[in-house]
C-alpha cells in the first residue's frame, strides 16, 4: 500500500525514485511544486484531478522543506526533470515502453526525441508533437493530436505544456488513448531533454535554489510567479502548522 502525506489539500506519495521506477507501470503521474500548491487553493478542476491521480510525487525542495517543517518528511524529492531520464534509462531494454513527447516549441520535441534515442540506443521515443499556442481551446486540434498519439503506438505519453494546462489536457483526453498506459505531466522536461533549457547547477539544486536559477534564465516569464504569486505558500504552511488551514473546497 502506498504511503502518503497530507500537504494543505492534497496527498503526496512518500516514495523513493527506485520504488517509483519499479512500481509505476500505469496511471497518471503529476509533480506538484509550490506554484501547483498555490493554484490548488483556487482551481477546483485541478483539485479534482489531484484527487483522481495515483502518482503525486514531491517535485520541489521547498515543498520538501514545508513537509519537514510540518513533521511529515518524505523520503526523497523527485523532480519530473530528473525522473524522466531515470525512467527511460530504466526501461531502455523494455520494448513495451514506447514514448510519445507532446509539448514545447516547434521542433523542440523532435530534438529531444533524437537525443533521448541516441542515449538509450534504441527508438524508445517513437513520436513527438509540438502543439500550437492555445491548442487546448481548439477541440479539433486536440483530437488530431490524440489521433497522432494513437497511430504512433505509444504506451507512454509525456506532456510538457505547463501546469495546469497539461494535467487538465491529460484528464480530458486520456480515455481516448487506450494504448497509452502511462501519462506524465512534466512541464519543461522536454526542453531540458532537447537542451533548449538548462537545469540549475547541482549545488543550486541541493541548496533549494533551482527556482532562483530558472528565474534568472527566464525573468520575463517567472519573476512574478516566484516573487509574488507563490509567496502565500509560506502563510499557508504556517496555518497548517497551527491547525487553522481550511481546504477551500471543503473536503
Amino acid at each position: 500500500m502506498k504511503r502518503t502525506v497530507k500537504l494543505l489539500n492534497i496527498d503526496i506519495l512518500d516514495i523513493s525514485t527506485e520504488e517509483l521506477l519499479k512500481s509505476f507501470d500505469e496511471g497518471v503521474l503529476i509533480t506538484p511544486n509550490v506554484d501547483h500548491l498555490i493554484k490548488l487553493q483556487k482551481d477546483a478542476e485541478l483539485y479534482q484531478i489531484y484527487q483522481q491521480t495515483d502518482w503525486v510525487i514531491c517535485d520541489s525542495k521547498i515543498v520538501q522543506l514545508g513537509l519537514k517543517f510540518l513533521g511529515k518528511p518524505v523520503k526523497e524529492v523527485i523532480p519530473g526533470s530528473s525522473f524522466f531520464p531515470a525512467y527511460y534509462n530504466f526501461h531502455r531494454n523494455n520494448d513495451a515502453v514506447k514514448i510519445f513527447l507532446m509539448g514545447a516549441a516547434e521542433g523542440v520535441a523532435e530534438k529531444a526525441a533524437v537525443k533521448i534515442n541516441e542515449k538509450v540506443g534504441r527508438e524508445i521515443v517513437i513520436g513527438h508533437h509540438s502543439p500550437t499556442y492555445g491548442f487546448e481551446k481548439n477541440e479539433q486540434e486536440c483530437l488530431d493530436i490524440v489521433d497522432k498519439i494513437n497511430q504512433s503506438g505509444a504506451t507512454v505519453l509525456v506532456v510538457g505544456v505547463g501546469a495546469p494546462k497539461q494535467e487538465k489536457w491529460i484528464f480530458k483526453y486520456k480515455h481516448l488513448m487506450l494504448g497509452v498506459k502511462v501519462f506524465m505531466a512534466l512541464g519543461a522536461t522536454i526542453d531540458f531533454e532537447a537542451g533548449t533549457l538548462k537545469r540549475a547547477p547541482v549545488l543550486m539544486q541541493k541548496l533549494s535554489l533551482e527556482w532562483l536559477y530558472r528565474m534568472w534564465k527566464e525573468p520575463g516569464r517567472l519573476w512574478k510567479r516566484y516573487m509574488v504569486d507563490d509567496l502565500p505558500f509560506f502563510t499557508l504552511i504556517f496555518k497548517e502548522k497551527r491547525c487553522v488551514y481550511k481546504n477551500p473546497f471543503g473536503k
